[in-house]
């Protein structure tokens, strides 16, 4: 393999990739960072846990130089995940004396004008709250030599096409671009052929989209057996666990009955305040609490290495979601499992997701001796949904409604403001960028 030190990186880089505990590099790594370096712009196409962030990191901070304003740009679609961001390059920054400063909505823009006016030379931002700042003139792109569009399928599903072209028409034309995107559909080519010049295309991680590495399983019961089955497969779990649902409802309930069954718990959902969230996600990154419930909102953004066993309380409604969701385990190479519980009203949904699925899968219905009764009427229900469909929610979960099993009570992790996810989605009322408008089929409370 391949060692940073062979990059041509300089020797502050490498002393904080040391303190990291690398030192070899990932083949995105070792792929992308030489041609960033020599100017050209790049096209990955990378799922999550594979290194990316490392890879344009790295090539930003080498070129970045100290007290010469904002030379740098990072784009993500998540406050969390634009946090991931600027906590990774802070650390590999440490020693170069570059200062990084995120900004982004459901944090008050007090806090961001102070952090942007004792200077800083890499922004990392959500495209909803960098136009805010352009339009107050906190921030300013002329002496940008660098940009990254990190998750650019996703901030396309969410409606920041307008956005990010807006920024992109406003930065400077000599500078070093790079995209990033899981998958390659072509609103992301557009865009690339249209931003980036003659950009270099890394494709290494296409086939990762299954799911390889990760020991995936599901089970089909009763919606209203879910909590059972859910305790029955963490006790026995020593690392971490993210358990995902699909509504912010759904993420109370569950987190409220963990607590209540004595696990350490916390919560992320859309409701939650931004001090709240960062909290939660805090003593989780921390490993004070071993589970955390959320919904989609964190399926990006969420890099802990020790988390074990993803479990997918509700089947998304997106096929990609499904593998965002399962790539919080089994992060930089290490093993994962991935347990999805399917409702009798998600079948149909299920067998989309299983479609895209290449690896083995583990059905735990033959393993572990449980029927499968579906009534008639659901057997019939046929889901509309394409791949790669759906609309995004502001409650962070892709919710099919206030669906299923155990009530509003409790509302435990919740609180907040009722404005849902964050300003920086901006996406309610917004039409996604080559939506169908499809729908689907199943949704309400069911007691199956």
């Amino acid at each position: 393999m391949t060692k940073f030190q062979d990059l041509g990186l300089k020797d502050e880089l490498l002393k904080g990739i040391h303190e990291m505990g690398f030192a070899d590099a990932f083949p995105i790594q070792e792929a992308v960072i030489p041609v960033l370096l020599t100017g050209r712009d790049v096209v990955g196409q990378a799922h999550t846990g594979s290194g990316k962030t490392a890879a344009f990191a790295l090539a930003m901070l080498q070129e970045i130089q100290p007290k010469k304003g904002i030379q740098g740009l990072i784009m993500a679609p998540t406050r969390e995940l634009a946090m991931q961001i600027a906590g990774e390059i802070k650390k590999f920054g440490k020693y170069t004396g570059i200062r990084v400063a995120t900004v982004y909505g459901g944090q008050g823009m007090g806090l961001q004008l102070d952090a942007l006016h004792r200077g800083v030379e890499i922004v990392v931002a959500t495209p909803g709250r960098l136009i805010d700042h352009l339009k107050r003139g906190s921030i300013e792109l002329g002496d940008i030599t660098h940009i990254v569009l990190d998750e650019a399928d996703t901030m396309l599903d969410m409606g920041f096409i307008d956005d990010i072209q807006f920024i992109l028409d406003l930065a400077p034309e000599d500078r070093v671009m790079s995209l990033f995107s899981a998958t390659m559909p072509t609103t992301i080519l557009r865009l690339s052929e249209e931003y980036l010049k003659n950009p270099k295309q890394f494709l290494l991680d296409a086939d990762d989209l299954s799911g390889e590495g990760i020991d995936q399983a599901f089970l089909v019961i009763k919606d209203r057996d879910k909590m059972k089955y859910l305790i029955d497969f963490i006790k026995p779990v020593k690392g971490q666990i993210i358990v995902f649902c699909s509504t912010k409802y759904r993420t109370r309930d569950v987190a409220k009955f963990l607590h209540q069954e004595k696990f350490d718990t916390v919560a992320i959902e859309g409701d939650m305040s931004q001090s709240r969230r960062e909290q939660s996600m805090s003593k989780f990154r921390n490993g004070k609490v071993d589970i955390l419930v959320a919904t989609d909102v964190a399926s990006r953004g969420i890099d802990v290495p020790r988390v074990e066993l993803v479990v997918n309380y509700d089947v998304p409604n997106q096929e990609m979601v499904y593998f965002h969701r399962i790539g919080r385990t089994a992060r930089a190479g290490a093993k994962g499992r991935a347990i999805t519980l399917v409702s009798y009203s998600s079948v149909g949904d299920w067998n989309l997701v299983k479609r895209q699925i290449k690896v083995p899968l583990t059905d735990l219905n033959k393993e572990m001796g449980i029927e499968i009764s579906i009534p008639d009427p659901l057997k019939r229900q046929v889901s509309s949904r394409r791949y790669g469909g759906g609309s995004s929610s502001r409650s962070g979960g892709y919710s099919r409604g206030r669906s299923g099993g155990y009530g509003r009570s409790g509302g435990y992790g919740g609180g907040g403001s009722s404005r849902g996810d964050a300003r920086d989605d901006r996406s309610s009322g917004r039409k996604k960028y080559g939506d169908r408008g499809d729908r689907n089929s199943y949704g309400g409370r069911s007691r199956w």
